[in-house]
Order: C-alpha cells, then structure tokens, then sequence
C-alpha cells in the first residue's frame, strides 16, 4: 500500500453513493405518492340524510329542473305483489318529504322519466304515471316478466327495463314492449348514453351498442345496482349491499363509499353531473342520502 495513499477518492465516491441512493429513494417517494394519488382521486361527502321514514327506498330519480326527488318505496316484501308500494317525492335539499304522491303499487324499483311521465318497474308490469295529474296512466304488462327492477329512458323517450329474475332487458317504444336482450345473469342497472346502453349484469359491467353488441367495460368488486354517468365517460355504480365505485372510462374502479358493516344498503342512486351530487337510497336502512362528489 502507497504510504502517501489519503483515501480521499473512496470517500468521494462513498458521498455520491449516499447522494444516488437518496436520490432514488426519492424518486421511488414521489412515484408511491403519484400512484397512490392517482388510485383514489375521488370521494364523497355526506350533504344531508333524512331520518330513517321512507319506506324501504330501492330507487331515487333526480328531477334537477323541478328540484325534486321520487323515491320508490317498497313498504313490504321486496318481491312481494300486495299493493302497500308507491312513489314518494322529496325536494333535492332533503325538505319537504311526501309519502303519498302515488300508492297502491306493488314492489316499485326502478325510476325513469320522460316530459309528463314517470315510469315504474314493479315486478311484471311498467307503472306509467301522469306527474302533473299526480295518478297512474296506465301499466305496460310484460310478458313473463316476474323480477322488474331498473329503467333507463333514452332522450327520445324509448324505456328500458331490466327483469332481473329471467335475465333479460326488454325495449318500450309507443308503449309496446319488445325483448331486446336475454341471458344477462343478475340483469339490473341500467343507463342509456346516447346510442348505448350501459348494464350491471351481476360484477360483469358492459355497454351494449345500437347493434346490440356487447362490450366489457369492467368487472366490479360487488354486483352493480344503479348506473348513473359522471358525464365525462366515467359512471358511478352502486352495489345494493353497500357501496359506491366511480369507474373510470378506461375500467379502473375506485370505492368511494362503503357502508355495508352499518347496515346501510345503497341501492339505485341518481347524479346530478351540474352540482355533482350523488342521491343514495338505503333500502333497509330507510333513508335517503345526498353526497357531494369532489
């Protein structure tokens, strides 16, 4: 060993290993954060929540240029054909609510609006009720239909409706119901986006074209209850056991509420993509929701 040897350039290269290190351990920081970041990018608030006197509530339909909420209220067995169900109204601050605005139905589940009409899926038949005459205009009976559960309304007025029970999707237009898809097990959710039709067939979420094909959009961690778009090409799905996902349009999904362990369902919800607010039916729990998503 040189004698004059001061050990001066492994201490150099020592520091700038202490540097790198620190540098990459960083950067490995900075990239956790950005995923982590990145995986959970959305949340919701709780607004408001009514006290617990809505009648088993399976759905809720946003009527954002009335400011109104109509709820679906089941009072009964959740299939059963006994005539205790009907339709409730409340205003969109939580206000105001009204039990009677329409009664003597069965099961009612799914809401779907169209100028004066209200639709209804309540087991084997789709009520038709006249809003401004606060009465029911009539009931579309489908055939072999025993598990009627959600609707969707295109803009140009055509009804669709999921039986969950037999697995398929009919189509109403002019008040007459033709089959338009079958054997999607666990049928229920649905939204019509344009040309499409969004389904929560069981986990499967899928989009279903003019032609009637059927792409995957994602599998869900629980089986899809209400389909509501964000309007950017995402959508937030509900699980009726208690949870809330956003999916995003490439099929990455977030949970964004989860309340099974309180014994809060969180069965068909309805959006409002201007205030950006989720309405959430609690089923069991006999609330209804409101919460800001941010």
């Amino acid at each position: 060993m040189d004698d004059n040897f001061c050990g001066c350039g492994l201490i150099t290269e020592i520091h700038n290993l202490k540097i790198r290190f620190m540098k990459s351990t960083l950067a490995a920081l900075l990239i956790m954060l950005s995923l982590y970041a990145g995986a959970q990018k959305h949340t919701l608030k709780l607004l408001w929540q009514t006290d617990s006197i809505v009648a088993t509530p399976e759905s809720v339909l946003a009527d954002t240029k009335n400011n109104v909420l109509y709820i679906s209220l089941i009072n009964g067995d959740p299939w059963g054909a006994d005539g205790v169900g009907g339709i409730a109204r409340l205003n969109t601050d939580g206000s105001g609510y009204d039990s009677t605005f329409i009664t003597g139905l069965n099961a009612p589940k799914g809401l779907g609006l169209y100028g004066n009409r209200l639709y209804a899926a309540d087991i084997s038949e789709v009520v038709v009720v006249d809003i401004a005459g606060k009465k029911v205009e009539k009931k579309i009976a489908i055939e072999g239909a025993s598990g009627l559960n959600d609707i969707t309304v295109t803009d140009n007025g055509v009804v669709y409706v999921s039986d969950s029970k037999t697995a398929k999707v009919w189509r109403i237009e002019n008040d007459q119901p033709t089959l338009y898809l079958e054997n999607l097990d666990g049928a229920n959710g649905l939204k019509a986006v344009k040309n499409d039709l969004y389904i929560a067939s069981g986990k499967n979420f899928l989009k279903a074209d003019a032609a009637k094909k059927l792409t995957p959009v994602t599998e869900l961690p629980q089986p899809g209850d209400g389909v509501e778009p964000v309007g950017n090409g995402d959508f937030l799905v509900s699980a009726w056991s208690g949870y809330i996902f956003y999916v995003s349009a490439k099929g990455k999904t977030e949970t964004l509420l989860e309340t099974a362990a309180q014994k809060k369902n969180t069965a068909d919800i309805s959006y409002d993509p201007v205030k950006k607010i989720v309405y959430v039916p609690t089923f069991f729990a006999k609330t209804v929701a409101a919460y800001q998503l941010q």
